[in-house]
């Protein structure tokens, strides 16, 4: 899958259908909180397979049972793409499965 950078239209819509994702400093983030580390860290490892999967891999940071995460893509000049909305997707449903 290629990389395509969001319109504001593009982005508005895909915020909607990404309960608490936001713009944060051009970036796409969200902050995820569990009930341990373990968790945490297995989500992490869970997301990562997808990262993985869509050549795509996030800017995140762990402190024991909270990730916070930052998608943009740095191919196409750091702007939100496609790509970052489609991960989001992934880590939203690894977190709700």
């Amino acid at each position: 899958m290629a990389a395509q950078k969001l319109s504001e239209t593009e982005l508005t819509l895909a915020l909607n259908s990404l309960p608490g994702w936001q713009i944060k400093e051009g970036k796409l983030y969200k902050e995820y909180k569990f009930s341990s580390f373990a968790t945490a860290l297995g989500w992490m490892v869970s997301a990562g397979v997808h990262a993985e999967k869509l050549g795509h891999h996030p800017e995140w940071f762990n402190v024991y049972n909270t990730v916070q995460v930052n998608l943009i893509t740095h191919d196409i000049s750091n702007a939100i793409s496609n790509l970052d909305v489609e991960l989001a997707k992934k880590m939203e449903e690894v977190f709700n499965s």
